[in-house]
């Protein structure tokens, strides 16, 4: 009798075990495939400095759903414009938080910006607020005699260049033209003098965000890895510099007189910090308010700048397709000394070369990383609550499924085309999908627009003598947005309307 009970839990043990194995074993067949890792580290050693680049290589061995172990964090990469669909549009809701990243924390305010605060109520009016008072079509209107002043600043500057036969650094231009825009726009203050200091603490700041913190995937342990390589140090006087920029904000804007009803941006976010309004559940403070600066101006300013700069630099790398948009724009705009923004739509190739400029050089490359809320399955592979997601918009850019000739940059490509940057075309994403597209979409393109409208109407462009073509590099410098590694410097030449 022994026996057969002894042999009856023998046999229950081994059914047990042959049942948690199968469990096990389907549960490994619906995660997605991933690159063998190490312990502690998992694959953080296989990111090079372009995360999006490396990751894209990956991706091309292991599929377009790719799961990462980055120290014990989950990470979910999609590569692919199908994806991306059931990711940004399918299960928007589930996947539209955004995770805790210890390391960054400093840089955004615990999390109180619009970019990066948690999928709640105080997001939800926050983004509310900002669409509305800074992002709408009417208030982006509004602000047009500002880009109409600040843009033929920047023409005369170079206008002077030309005639001295002197080289322009236009990367540095287009980003000190959007930081006075925005500055003048959103919070009524003008910076003339420092831009250089401003646009050097924007560039840091960026590569602050869009790199790889240890701290974020292993708290202790990785904190004593950024000590060691230098990282706490640089992010702490960053954040004490940005901090010491707001401030610097808040007091020249309170130092101006304004008029009766001319209330900006940033005099309404002070007004309800001093009227200890609530947003969600949260009074705003102060830190919310310099949140809430912090993601205008990193986001307002170094997209539409990086972008310029990549549209001028592939313009030149490709000569018929420069000669092609400076004829459509000086046919149609005659002998007028400043291209309007209803003038603008009239110019469809223009139009064109700025979105495959997007598709080849996405601003934000990874986008910026989401947080799992609930289950949802990807191609058949299981997503886990708490699993970072990224959609790499850099990888289905290149994407010969989407694309034909991937590499090369061919505008008419969206001749005849529908597809656009809302966010409904997932072949294209450079201000993302679902609840977290960016809400600046509208200002931003129009603020490309129009400023390469109209230097490319004044002015025809020279590389730097005993260079050619051929040289014009690619390189991209790390960070959450892509910017030319190395300045673009030209030397402009005025041209005159026959």
């Amino acid at each position: 009798m022994a026996k057969i009970w002894l042999l009856s839990l023998l046999f229950l043990i081994i059914f047990l075990l042959l049942a948690a194995f199968k469990r096990s074993k389907t549960r490994q067949h619906h995660k997605p495939p991933s690159p063998p890792g190490f312990p502690i580290i998992g694959n953080l050693h296989q990111l090079g400095e372009l995360h999006h680049q490396s990751l894209w290589k990956l991706s091309k061995k292991y599929g377009p759903v790719m799961l990462l172990k980055l120290g014990k964090v989950p990470m979910v990469i999609l590569s692919s414009s199908e994806t991306a669909r059931q990711a940004l549009k399918d299960h928007d809701l589930s996947c539209c938080s955004r995770p805790s990243l210890v390391g960054h924390r400093a840089l955004s305010y615990n999390h109180r910006d619009i970019a990066f605060s948690p999928y709640n109520d105080y997001w939800k009016e926050v983004r509310k607020l900002a669409v509305q008072e800074l992002f709408s079509t009417k208030h982006v209107n509004s602000i047009q005699p500002i880009k109409d002043e600040e843009v033929k600043k920047l023409i005369d500057l170079i206008s002077e260049s030309a005639s001295q036969k002197t080289s322009v650094n236009l990367s540095k231009e287009f980003l000190t033209l959007n930081v006075s825009v925005v500055c003048r726009a959103a919070f009524g203050v003008s910076f003339d003098g420092s831009n250089e200091k401003i646009n050097k603490l924007i560039r840091e700041a960026f590569e602050m965000l869009g790199s790889f913190s240890a701290s974020d995937y292993n708290s202790y342990i990785g904190w004593i890895i950024d000590w060691f390589t230098g990282l706490q140090g640089r992010r702490e006087r960053i954040v004490r510099d940005l901090d010491g920029f707001y401030e610097q904000m808040i007091d020249l804007h309170n130092n101006q007189e304004k008029e009766q009803g001319s209330e900006d941006f940033l005099d309404m976010l002070l007004r309800l910090e001093k009227e200890e309004a609530i947003l969600g559940k949260d009074k705003l403070t102060r830190n919310h308010t310099k949140a809430i600066l912090m993601n205008i101006l990193l986001g307002g300013i170094d997209s539409s700048a990086i972008t310029m700069t990549w549209a001028m630099a592939e313009l030149m790398r490709n000569p018929r397709a420069m000669k092609k948009v400076q004829s459509e724009i000086r046919n149609q705009m005659g002998n007028k000394s400043m291209i309007s923004l209803d003038d603008v739509d009239q110019l469809h190739y223009l139009k064109m070369v700025i979105k495959e400029t997007w598709r080849l050089h996405p601003t934000a490359p990874l986008l910026v990383p989401r947080e799992v809320m609930s289950e949802f399955e990807i191609n058949g592979y299981t997503i886990q609550p708490k699993t970072r997601l990224h959609v790499n918009i850099w990888a289905i850019g290149r994407d010969p499924d989407s694309w034909k000739d991937p590499e090369e940059f061919l505008p008419e490509r969206f001749m005849d085309s529908n597809i656009d940057t809302k966010g409904l075309n997932f072949e294209l994403l450079p201000f993302g999908s679902g609840r977290r597209s960016c809400p600046a979409m509208y200002m931003g393109t129009t603020m490309v627009e129009f400023g390469l409208a109209n230097l490319l109407n004044h002015f025809d462009w020279n590389l730097p003598e005993g260079m050619v073509v051929e040289d014009i590099d690619t390189e991209e410098s790390p960070g959450l947005t892509i910017s030319k590694k190395n300045e673009l410097i030209l030397f402009p030449v005025k041209y005159f309307h026959h």
